[in-house]
C-alpha cells in the first residue's frame, strides 16, 4: 500500500548495471581495483505491499499496529486541534510530549513525509525551532533522534533510556525522514522520488508550511536548519527555497529562518575530493597508494567539471572501496575505529513492534534506509550547493562544524570549501583569529567567526559529532541557535 511499484525495481536494476559498467571501466584502467563496494543485494525490495508478505519477511510483528496518520486532510479542513490531538504520541519514556504523522507534499504522486516533533522541555513557546536532516542520502532522521541527540536512545536489548545531553531540552526539534523513500516517508509513484536538491527543497518546504499550520504559535520562533553529512546539501536546499518564497509572502506568512548548521557536510564534491594527501599525512596510506588515489581523484574531478556526474559518482564509489581495502578500515566515520562500534539497538527491530508502530502513527508503512534513494540521487551526488550557500550566508547565520577524526568529510577538505566561498566576508575570514572553545573547562575545539559565518573543529569526534561528543555538540547547537557563538 505504501511503496512504489515493481517498475521502480526495474529502474534500480538498470542503474545497478550502469554502476557495474562504470566499475568495470575503472578496473580495466587501473589494473588494481578489483571490486566495488556497491552491492546489488543491498537494494531493498519495494514491491512488498501485502500485509501477510511483510509479516513473513519479518518486517512486522503480529498485533494491532493501528493506521497511518495523514495530517494534511485535517490541516486543509481547518481541524487543527483535532489534528494535534491525533498526532500526540503516547510517551515512550516519562512524560515527554511529542507529535508524529505524515504530511502529504505531492498529491499527484501521493508522496508523504513522516515527521516526529519534540517541543522543548524548557520555554518551548520561545525556544528556537530546529529542523534536523540526516544524510546518506537515504538515512532516516529518526537515526539522529535515537542515536545522536533525541531525548532518549535505544539499548541493544531494545529498551528506551533517557539521554543526558539532548537537544530537545532547550530546542523545539523536528525530525523529518528525508528525502521521500527514506525512513517512513513514502510515495506511491516512482516520479515522487527526488532526483535533485531543488525537488528535495520544495518537498521539505511543503512539509514545513504544513507544520506551521499545525503549530502556528511556533511561527514567530527563530528557525534553524541543521544537516549532517549529505544533509549538508539538504539544509541549504530548503534554506534557499524558504528564502525565495519569503520574498513573496507577508510578514505573518514568512518562515522565520535565522540560520543553517552543517555538520561534516558534503557540500561541494569538486572542492572536497582531495582525500589522498590527507590520508597520507595521517599515515593511513603510503606514497604509492597516494599516487594511485590521485589518479582516481583527477578522474572524478574532471568528470564533475564536464558535467558527467553519474560517471563521477560511480568512480567515487570505487574510490571509497579502494580506500577501505588499502587502509583495512570497514568504516571511514572515525579513524579511531576500523569498524563502527555497536552502541545502540537496531531501529529496524524496534520498528517491527506493533505497539511502537501504533504509538508512532505509521501503521504498516515499511521503514527504509534506502539504497533506492541513493540511486535516484546518483546524478545529484557529485553536484554542489555552493551557490546557494553563497546566497544564504549574506542573510543568515551559517555554522559549519567538523569532527577532527572524520575520514569521509575531513576537516581540511571542509576548509578548502569554506575558503572558496565568494561572499562579503571571504577575505576577512582568511585572516581571522582562531579561538579556543571550552565547555565546562574542557577544550571542546576551535572556532573562527566572521560576519554570518562560524567555522568549528570539534575535538575527538568523527563524522557523527553528536554521537561522539554529545555534551559539546549540545553546547554548540544550543549557542548557535541563540546567537551566542
Amino acid at each position: 500500500m505504501f511503496d512504489v511499484t515493481v517498475v521502480v525495481m526495474k529502474k534500480v536494476l538498470v542503474l545497478c548495471l550502469l554502476l557495474y559498467i562504470v566499475k568495470c571501466s575503472v578496473v580495466r584502467s587501473s589494473g588494481e581495483l578489483e571490486t566495488s563496494i556497491f552491492n546489488e543485494n543491498d537494494i531493498e525490495h519495494y514491491e512488498l505491499d501485502d500485509l501477510e508478505q511483510q509479516k513473513e519477511n519479518g518486517l512486522l510483528e503480529a498485533g494491532d499496529y493501528g493506521e497511518p496518520l495523514f495530517l494534511t486532510p485535517y490541516i486543509e479542513s481547518g481541524n487543527i486541534e483535532r489534528a494535534k490531538q491525533a498526532a500526540l504520541v503516547e510517551p515512550f519514556y516519562g512524560n515527554i510530549t511529542s507529535y508524529s504523522g505524515f504530511l502529504t507534499v505531492n498529491k499527484e504522486y501521493n508522496s508523504n513525509m513522516y515527521f516526529w516533533f519534540f517541543p522543548a522541555e524548557i520555554d518551548s513557546d520561545s525556544a528556537p525551532v530546529v529542523l534536523w536532516l540526516q544524510g546518506g542520502p537515504g538515512t532516516p532522521s529518526l537515526f539522529g533522534l535515537f542515536e545522536q541527540h533525541g531525548p532518549f536512545y535505544l539499548t541493544k536489548t531494545l529498551q528506551i533510556k533517557p539521554r543526558e545531553f539532548h537537544w530537545t531540552k532547550t530546542m523545539n526539534v523536528i525530525y523529518i525522514d528525508n528525502p521521500i523513500g527514506t525512513g517512513f516517508s513514502f510515495t506511491r509513484n516512482e516520479k515522487g522520488l527526488s532526483t535533485n536538491e531543488r525537488v528535495i527543497g520544495e518537498n521539505l518546504y511543503n512539509a514545513l508550511v504544513q507544520f506551521y499550520q499545525l503549530f502556528p504559535h511556533y511561527r514567530k520562533n527563530d528557525l534553524f536548519l541543521s544537516g549532517e553529512s549529505y544533509g549538508g546539501k539538504f539544509a541549504p536546499a530548503i534554506g534557499y527555497v524558504i528564502d525565495k518564497h519569503n520574498v513573496h509572502l507577508s510578514i505573518n506568512e514568512k518562515i522565520n529562518l535565522k540560520g543553517i548548521a552543517i555538520g561534516n557536510g558534503f557540500c561541494d564534491p569538486l572542492l572536497m575530493m582531495e582525500y589522498s594527501n590527507y590520508l597520507y599525512q595521517i599515515g593511513l596510506i603510503d606514497l604509492k597508494t597516494k599516487s594511485e588515489m590521485e589518479v582516481f581523484q583527477n578522474k572524478i574531478i574532471n568528470n564533475i567539471k564536464i558535467g558527467k556526474y553519474f560517471l563521477a559518482y560511480g568512480l567515487g564509489l570505487e574510490m571509497v572501496g579502494y580506500i577501505t581495502r588499502k587502509t583495512g578500515f570497514q568504516t571511514l566515520q572515525n579513524y579511531l575505529y576500523t569498524k563502527d562500534p555497536i552502541i545502540y539497538g537496531d531501529l529496524r527491530q524496534f520498528f517491527k513492534s506493533a505497539e511502537v508502530r501504533k504509538k508512532l502513527h505509521v501503521g504498516r508503512a515499511i521503514f527504509h534506509s534506502s539504497a533506492l534513494v541513493k540511486l535516484y540521487l546518483s546524478e545529484d551526488f557529485m553536484q554542489s550547493v555552493k551557490p546557494w550557500i553563497e546566497t544564504l550566508i549574506e542573510k543568515y547565520k551559517i555554522l559549519i562544524y567538523n569532527g577532527q577524526l572524520d575520514l569521509l568529510v575531513p576537516y581540511p577538505l571542509s576548509i578548502n570549501f569554506i575558503r572558496s566561498l565568494n561572499w562579503s566576508g571571504a577575505e576577512e575570514y582568511k585572516t581571522a583569529e582562531r579561538k579556543l572553545w571550552y565547555v565546562d573547562n574542557e577544550l571542546a575545539g576551535y572556532t573562527k567567526s566572521v560576519g554570518n559565518l562560524t567555522e568549528v573543529l570539534v575535538r575527538n569526534a568523527g563524522h557523527l559529532v553528536p554521537s561522539d561528543q554529545p555534551k559539546w555538540a549540545f553546547d554548540l547547537m544550543n549557542k548557535f541557535a541563540r546567537n551566542l557563538l
